[in-house]
């Protein structure tokens, strides 16, 4: 692809490197992080490199040393905080442990004049420090850039070289003229072409996705969600009939959700199919209230029945998938795939038995980046707006184990939720919302009588990625007017309230 391997980003296990390529991107900029010990031996399609942050320190044992010969006085390059500090501590300058940790928000008090890399930065510009150690003297040739108050050389410039190092990140919301200075060193000082919008995506992807699946037919998995629906607007936008969808209804969706959104896919000229498939799901689950297995068991009863249906299509050969970039880098990067707090349930476990070949059209793409190429194809906003919603379904919102009773209760409550943030025109303000129907039941009074019934927790946060999470100020004649309608409307429960907790320490499912 001609637009791609424009910028290379290293990683130094940094929290912030994924927020370098972020903000790259939305200069119309592609790039791509690889670890700093793993990335391409052949460098000649790129145009800059950026060298991330890290938590270690230059000065300690066993530390991030990649081999930068290629790129060295070669190509442009930036070094970003550990990257500056690598820079200097390596090239005959010195770095040493700071009196004070410089954490948080600092301000450039003087900046070299007539320099490109600060072009439309003014002097007093607010940056972002997070380190421990300072650079104590520059790298051999190191020309001082900028300063702030505690550090002497904020920023430096090695002469001879399109080398550029900054201790403070510019990726970071609270570096107010961030973005303009990587756009300086990117666009103007390395001359990378701003040439990665969603509809010149679009057409490479078409191209490539064509290229490779040639008159192969290739099986989908459809849950419903941003990704996936994408994804298949993208293969059929690029191969057609070719492309058979599953639509899976694992009796855990939301209420009507399954012929709702049968429906849409139909109107979107997508070749689909829907099983239905809840009996099954609902029998296997019975009386199991572990949420480890129940993922296990929706996961393992998901792959025998999209097997059975992948089967019925003749010569398959490839399984596409919605994988998005985030899942790309976690499992190739620095620090190796993360803890696993939950096991993920995705396509992406179908077994060896399979045995096709994997197409996944979105693999380079952030998830709203996802949301803009789907606008470009004409998708739905509604549909590119929608909330993310788990593999698992409902059966992670009702604690315990689950009956076809519950989830009757669960799906009539969240919806009686759901409708009611759209009506209010609050939506689109949440990243996430839904219900969860607790193990407990409550004494309450309906008319006259006692009742013993059950209580349901609302829950809505604002993210941008899902890693982080605050639960959202809904209004209180809000949650009044909906606790209100759920416990009038829906038998069962007499009980609400409303989930505070923000993530971490909680996380956004209960289960």
């Amino acid at each position: 692809m001609h637009m791609q391997h424009n910028v290379l980003i290293l990683d130094f296990g940094s929290q912030y490197t994924q927020l370098i390529a972020r903000r790259v991107r939305e200069l119309n900029i592609f790039c791509e992080i690889f670890p700093y010990n793993h990335f391409p031996d052949d460098l000649s399609s790129y145009k800059a490199v950026i060298l991330g942050g890290s938590p270690f320190s230059v000065r300690g044992e066993d530390v991030p040393h990649p081999d930068l010969s290629q790129i060295r006085g070669k190509m442009p390059l930036l070094a970003v905080c550990y990257g500056a500090q690598y820079l200097a501590h390596f090239s005959g300058g010195e770095v040493a442990a700071s009196n004070t940790r410089e954490y948080g928000r600092a301000n450039l008090s003087y900046i070299k004049e007539d320099e490109v890399f600060f072009d439309g930065v003014v002097q007093n510009s607010q940056v972002w420090m997070s380190h421990s150690d300072s650079i104590k003297a520059l790298p051999t040739n190191g020309i001082k850039l900028a300063s702030t108050n505690d550090v002497e050389y904020a920023a430096y410039k090695i002469e001879g070289e399109t080398t550029y190092a900054i201790q403070y990140h510019p990726e970071v919301f609270h570096s107010t003229d961030g973005k303009q200075m990587l756009e300086n060193f990117l666009v103007k000082i390395a001359e990378v072409p701003q040439n990665f919008t969603p509809g010149a995506f679009v057409e490479e992807i078409v191209a490539e996705m064509q290229e490779k699946i040639q008159g192969d037919k290739v099986v989908l998995g459809l849950s419903g969600g941003v990704d996936s629906t994408v994804a298949a607007v993208l293969l059929n936008k690029a191969i057609g009939s070719q492309l058979y969808c599953i639509f899976v209804n694992n009796g855990l969706l939301r209420k009507n959700e399954f012929e709702n959104v049968l429906n849409q896919y139909k109107g979107m000229g997508l070749n689909v199919k829907g099983v239905d498939a809840s009996e099954r799901f609902l029998s296997e689950l019975a009386g199991v209230d572990d949420p480890e297995t129940k993922r296990k068991i929706i996961g393992r009863v998901f792959i025998e029945v999209f097997d059975n249906e992948a089967h019925h299509i003749e010569d398959v050969k490839w399984l596409a998938q919605g994988t998005i970039y985030p899942d790309v880098i976690e499992s190739v990067s620095v620090k190796g795939p993360s803890a696993t707090i939950k096991s993920h349930h995705n396509v992406g476990g179908l077994p060896d038995f399979m045995k096709l070949k994997i197409a996944e059209p979105l693999r380079m793409l952030f998830k709203d980046e996802v949301r803009r190429v789907g606008a470009t194809l004409g998708i739905d906003p509604e549909l590119l707006g929608r909330h993310p919603f788990p593999g698992p379904g409902l059966s992670i919102r009702i604690l315990g184990d689950i009956t076809p009773e519950k989830v009757r209760i669960l799906q009539e409550v969240d919806a009686v939720f759901i409708n009611g943030l759209k009506e209010h025109g609050l939506y689109d303000k949440v990243w996430q919302a839904g219900a969860i129907l607790l193990p407990v039941n409550s004494v309450g009074v309906m008319g006259d009588e006692r009742t013993y019934e059950k209580v349901v927790a609302l829950r809505a946060v604002e993210s941008t990625d899902g890693m982080t999470a605050d639960w959202v100020h809904l209004p209180y004649d809000f949650l009044m007017k909906i606790s209100n309608e759920i416990i009038n409307k829906v038998k069962g429960v007499n009980r609400v309230v409303y989930d505070i907790s923000s993530k971490p320490p909680a996380t956004i499912e209960w289960e």
